[in-house]
């Protein structure tokens, strides 16, 4: 995958890499098969064969066994990555699962709580930081619609997948490319204002549904 990414510009800049949890522990517990070693070399590959990669990760919370040291290497591993988003859990036993199990080694919900919270801002800093990095970028959108909030505005995905918010005097369709010069930032989406129409689309975005 990596190597793709290197040689196929056609590839979108984005990749989801779930990495649930920063202690070698804790992924063994939960059969990862990778460390967090492994995971972080992952990254750093990835963003030098292509550096404007946006990345997505899942996290959890809570898994039993969990002490404050393997928590704090969680810790590590968001702040590292500075992913531009991401997913977080608390762990909650699944029937059928070893995990479930694991009754007599289930973490305090109130300790877990404040882990989630300690860890949310750390998450929530660097997808914040991420989104700032792109105000003043000229992004190619892809329409998805109007905006449901606002009908005077359209969203869209930049080629990271970033969500986007933009304002536009033009009637646009779904599926058609648009340049969008980036003015704003939030933790979950972009803000802009259309500069320039681009193509229209020349692939499906409707499929009919027959019923049987």
């Amino acid at each position: 995958l990596i190597d793709v990414y290197a040689k196929v510009p056609q590839l979108v800049n984005h990749l989801h890499l779930p990495v649930q949890h920063g202690s070698d522990r804790i992924l063994m517990a939960m059969k990862r098969g990778y460390t967090a070693m492994e995971y972080k070399s992952t990254i750093r590959k990835l963003r030098a064969v292509r550096p404007d990669i946006s990345m997505s990760s899942d996290f959890i919370v809570g898994f039993p066994g969990e002490t404050e040291e393997d928590f704090l290497q969680s810790m590590e591993v968001a702040a590292l990555a500075q992913f531009d988003a991401a997913y977080l859990y608390i762990f909650s036993p699944r029937e059928g699962t070893a995990a479930a199990k694991m009754t007599d080694q289930f973490v305090d919900p109130a300790v877990v709580s404040l882990r989630y919270d300690r860890l949310k801002v750390v998450l929530d800093h660097s997808a914040v930081q991420k989104h700032r990095e792109r105000i003043g970028r000229v992004e190619e959108v892809i329409v998805e619609g109007r905006n449901k909030r606002d009908e005077s505005k359209w969203t869209g995905r930049t080629r990271q997948n970033k969500l986007v918010h933009f304002a536009s005097s033009e009637a646009l369709r779904v599926g058609q490319y648009a340049q969008v010069e980036i003015i704003d930032a939030a933790r979950f989406h972009l803000s802009g204002v259309l500069t320039e129409v681009g193509e229209m689309p020349t692939h499906k975005v409707r499929l009919s549904v027959q019923s049987i």
